[in-house]
């Protein structure tokens, strides 16, 4: 078997993906939204470390237009997670149902705004013209030599970068309840954990277990992250003159303090999960870089060896 052929199994893999999920999100469905940013992610991490030395691959065209598709895809998105939260919120007893029924109202004004600009956005992207270009990653994939291709140390340096960023990350966000400082970190976890997906997918160095603690930091990341654009929305319906709006202060009062709980308690989650958050830094940083270059340069001795014994055989 061709040895790049995981590689290309990759890079199909997550090309189909993006391409399937764009769809569903052209028709407006939302989890297709959510899928196809996530495709369009694990794509974009992928391409630089698939074509590291290879030439004539039009990677980094490639990545720019998939940069594109994700930057058109993430306001809608946001957006599609809020109203699913202010309908999981309207199923409990003590939530003010005047003021969800309020800020749903802005929230799907804006929804629609952003899902315009979305769809104007997306035909300006030429997804023929990124397939050619994903043709030829994959063109210069199956005929890549082995001697120049040098994915592994590439992905190596990449999740050692990764890591070193979430760790930074951490440090800075400390044990204090502070939004900006865990959203920084969610972002950091969330690149962390696509780069560690390429070597776990790739056979490269397999670290299903750290990408599953950085999935469970991610999500609980996330849901705090999607409370905080709830309370953005609360707060602006707050901030309309009394004389516009029919819900209480006291209603918006009560939803952004039910609110604000949540993330704190999602808070002490995330604090409860640092130890283990410590873990993978010190597996990305260490042990996964360190397992993708052992086995470069074992075959890289192979390599040498050979043709050291083709010489010889051929002096004798």
């Amino acid at each position: 078997m061709n040895r790049s052929q995981p590689l290309v199994s990759l890079l199909d893999r997550r090309a189909r993906a993006l391409r399937r999920h764009l769809a569903a999100a052209v028709a407006g469905k939302e989890a297709g939204v959510h899928q196809a940013r996530v495709a369009s992610r694990r794509l974009r991490e992928a391409l630089p470390v698939l074509t590291d030395g290879l030439s004539h691959t039009k990677g980094g065209k490639a990545r720019r237009k998939i940069a594109r598709l994700t930057a058109a895809l993430g306001e809608v998105r946001e957006l599609d997670v809020t109203l699913l939260l202010i309908d999981e919120l309207a199923e409990r007893p003590n939530v003010p149902a005047t003021a969800l029924s309020e800020v749903r109202a802005q929230v799907i004004e804006a929804r629609e705004q952003r899902r315009h600009a979305m769809l104007k956005r997306l035909s300006h992207v030429d997804t023929a013209k990124l397939d050619r270009r994903l043709n030829a990653v994959k063109h210069a994939l199956l005929n890549a030599s082995p001697a120049r291709h040098a994915w592994r140390s590439a992905l190596a340096a990449r999740i050692a970068r990764r890591a070193r960023r979430l760790a930074r990350a951490i440090d800075d966000a400390g044990q204090i309840y502070a939004p900006q400082a865990l959203h920084d970190v969610r972002i950091a976890a969330k690149k962390l954990r696509y780069s560690l997906e390429i070597a776990d997918d790739s056979g490269g160095a397999p670290c299903a277990d750290a990408v599953r603690t950085l999935k469970r930091v991610q999500d609980t990341l996330g849901r705090l992250h999607d409370l905080q654009v709830l309370q953005h929305y609360a707060a602006a319906v707050g901030a309309t003159p009394r004389r516009r709006r029919t819900t209480p202060d006291e209603a918006l009062a009560l939803l952004s303090r039910l609110v604000e709980d949540e993330c704190r308690l999602l808070h002490g989650r995330y604090v409860a999960a640092l130890p283990s958050l410590a873990e993978v830094v010190t597996t990305a940083r260490r042990d996964v870089p360190a397992r993708l270059t052992a086995r470069r340069s074992a075959r890289a001795v192979k390599m040498t060896l050979a043709a050291r014994r083709r010489a010889a055989g051929g002096r004798a």
